[in-house]
């Protein structure tokens, strides 16, 4: 801490530029400019602040008594005088002592602190999973951990191994869209931490899965379109590494095929879907000479760049072209003429995960179902309503 050349005031002291390359200072108490060289901060009137922490010991000392008798107060054991107990109590207060839980819990070996790792933060799927198993987990008296993987295996890794290190009792886990190999994960099985994958999830790992019904929730979806008298209904899908991606292909598949509508290949895009590809996609499939008229996309990020481009072209929604999307994001309702969209229950998929987490935490020989399935709701708007339809 600085102390005003002047006043010697230690309390009101900011930072107020550099002059000549040195740091300038300025005391609001007396309005004083001012800098110091290398001897002012280093001589004794150059107040410094030293972090320190009461700590047993430093109660131990002040009452005369020994550590453990300290120790044993605080925890409240039978042995100890009530009188000595009192004395160390208001000693504790006095000097606000804060109990180190890292160290308490490392002896316990449980740290009360569930992780959580999903893939990004711009999509409101995710924040609102994270309040539902928050809700849950706060409640039992559990702390959540969150990291963000940003999309990235390698991240995703990265964030496994700092969970890892920071002793997690357990792990809920939403994949990136690069993950294909899971060793990562099978560390925690290895290491008897429990783990539940939501949302994204792999078969290749035997642990708790909580998923929606993305095979029903599609097929639901380009089963409207077909019913709003739509013909040529392209699908603009998600990486097939990932079982969702999977799920939602084979919805749009059995829908067409159920109608006896032509599935064109061409028509069909896989692949990473950020802002970025779902306008070179969308593009792509509004050029075509024979374009279709109306797209079931995997996200309503992806199906509203596919509206905004339409509109740009002059492609009118929903005549000329029908639009769907998935996941009901809150800015689906105001875009116009409003979206059709798939909802997930975002809250019950994070209360759920956040429900199995802890009954593996607590019962080690718990068994749970390999997968829960949740249902979907297709709310309809004004992206798929043809005109007399």
């Amino acid at each position: 801490m600085i102390k005003c050349v002047k006043c010697e005031q230690v309390d009101s002291i900011m930072k107020a530029g550099y002059v000549r390359g040195k740091q300038r200072y300025l005391c609001k108490t007396c309005n004083y400019y001012f800098t110091l060289s290398e001897k002012d901060l280093s001589s004794p009137s150059a107040i410094k602040r030293k972090r320190h922490q009461t700590t047993i010991i430093d109660i131990a000392k002040s009452l005369g008594v020994s550590n453990s008798t300290v120790s044993r107060a605080l925890h409240g054991h039978a042995d100890i005088n009530p009188e000595t107990r009192q004395a160390v109590l208001d000693k504790a207060l006095q000097l606000d002592y804060q109990p180190n839980q890292l160290a308490y819990n490392l002896v316990k070996s449980k740290t009360n602190t569930i992780g959580m790792i999903v893939p990004e933060f711009h999509n409101p799927f995710f924040p609102n999973v994270i309040i539902g198993a928050h809700e849950v987990l706060t409640r039992a008296g559990y702390n959540l951990t969150i990291m963000q993987s940003n999309e990235s295996y390698q991240v995703e890794i990265s964030n496994t191994k700092a969970m890892l290190a920071n002793r997690i009792d357990g792990l809920l886990i939403s994949l990136t869209q690069e993950t294909n190999n899971f060793d990562h994960l099978s560390v925690f099985e290895k290491r008897g931490i429990p783990l539940v994958l939501f949302n994204r999830v792999c078969e290749q790992i035997n642990v708790p899965k909580v998923v929606v019904n993305d095979f029903e929730a599609s097929f639901l979806a380009v089963e409207h379109l077909i019913m709003n008298g739509y013909e040529r209904i392209a699908h603009l899908g998600g990486p097939l590494n990932l079982l969702v991606s999977q799920e939602r292909l084979r919805g749009y598949r059995a829908a067409m095929e159920k109608h006896g509508k032509t599935i064109e290949d061409h028509m069909i895009i896989q692949g990473m879907l950020t802002q970025q590809k779902a306008r070179i996609y969308g593009q792509y499939l509004l050029d075509l000479a024979h374009r279709p008229d109306a797209i079931f996309a995997v996200n309503d990020s992806a199906a509203i760049e596919i509206m905004l481009m339409a509109k740009e072209k002059g492609i009118s929604i929903p005549d000329e072209l029908g639009v769907v999307g998935f996941s009901d994001n809150p800015e689906s309702a105001y875009i116009g003429p409003g979206l059709t969209t798939v909802r997930q229950p975002t809250h019950e998929i994070g209360r759920t995960t956040a429900d199995w987490i802890l009954q593996l935490v607590d019962d080690e020989d718990v068994i749970l179902p390999g997968k829960r399935v949740l249902k979907t709701e297709l709310i309809v708007r004004g992206s798929s309503r043809r005109c007399g339809i």
